[in-house]
């Protein structure tokens, strides 16, 4: 994931303080301010000295940016970088940087060579720019292509453990975690979003599926219910298949009952515990969200399908199948 610096110089103390509330990585300080700057929150500091800074003007500064990468692991290059000498030095190696002074300028970095930068230092004129800057380069995991699954049979199948999962963050309707028997085929479990006549909405929670499922997380890995804990991020993903990051505040495993949802979507099959309750739903392919009460075979619901082949929650290109 790319970094988001802020760059205090010169220093200024309101700015700093929106930047750590703002959720960034580092800040670059005068070096006679880097303690102030620690006293306010627990972040990265560097003093402005500690940072090699280039400004690209011609092939040799290209080329001793590379060769400072290369021999320091790290490199700042200020504003007026371009495309062509950036690709030219992040294909060297991992530790490139780039000042930004806005947020187009933040998610171009983003995207070079398909991978983007290291870490972006946004500087002190983009200082109203920054959150938007945070939000899309460290909250935003992109888009995910999503299908559209036709329900084959609802079966009550008795008790399990099933697992809450309640986020750090206020979900809206339509969103919610990608959850499945197999890692090739999940279902997206919609958050607790809606209130009705016996239980007020719990915005912030997914009554995600029963501890062996596997769950979608950031960066392609998966995991299973059971090991999601407190501080560990999760996959938050909308009806549009747009994604987002939000943290573990806890997560509560109980015994409650269970029924077994088995779904097609072309010539592929899946399957999904959840809790057999009201107030758990999935997702139909207009976004509105539907109880697993309320389920017939016939309906339709989004799912994401994906190669079955997984070690320790990577991908990994090995002939399975799971049933």
């Amino acid at each position: 994931m790319i970094q988001v610096w802020f760059k205090a110089v010169p220093f200024d103390k309101t700015a700093v303080t929106l930047a750590l509330e703002s959720g960034v990585d580092a800040l670059i300080a005068p070096a006679d301010k880097v303690d102030e700057v620690k006293a306010l929150g627990r972040v990265v500091v560097f003093a402005e000295d500690e940072v090699d800074a280039i400004r690209l003007e011609s092939k040799a500064d290209e080329e001793a940016a590379t060769r400072c990468l290369r021999s320091q692991g790290k490199v700042l290059l200020r504003l007026g970088w371009e495309i062509i000498p950036v690709e030219n030095i992040l294909a060297q190696g991992e530790g490139l940087g780039v000042e930004v002074a806005s947020l187009d300028q933040a998610r171009l970095a983003a995207g070079i060579l398909e991978r983007g930068v290291d870490f972006v230092v946004v500087v002190p004129e983009a200082i109203h720019d920054l959150k938007a800057i945070v939000a899309a380069l460290k909250l935003s995991e992109g888009r995910l292509e999503l299908s559209t699954a036709r329900i084959d049979a609802i079966t009550p199948v008795g008790l399990g453990h099933r697992v809450c999962v309640d986020t750090c963050s206020l979900l809206r309707t339509g969103q919610g975690m990608l959850v499945g028997n197999s890692s090739a085929f999940t279902f997206l479990v919609h958050a607790e979003t809606e209130e009705n006549a016996y239980v007020a909405a719990r915005p912030f929670r997914i009554n995600a599926g029963a501890v062996h499922a596997y769950t979608l997380l950031p960066r392609n890995r998966t995991a299973y219910l059971g090991e999601v804990a407190s501080g560990r991020e999760v996959l938050i993903v909308d009806a549009e298949g747009r994604t987002s990051l939000a943290v573990v505040g806890r997560s509560k495993v109980e015994i409650r009952p269970l029924i077994l949802i088995s779904a097609t979507c072309g010539d592929k099959a899946g399957t999904i515990f959840l809790q057999n309750a009201e107030t758990i739903r999935l997702v139909r392919p207009d976004g509105t969200p539907v109880s697993v009460v309320a389920l017939v075979p016939g309906d339709e619901v989004l799912c994401r399908l994906d190669t079955a082949g997984r070690h320790f929650g990577m991908a990994i290109s090995e002939e399975i199948s799971e049933a």
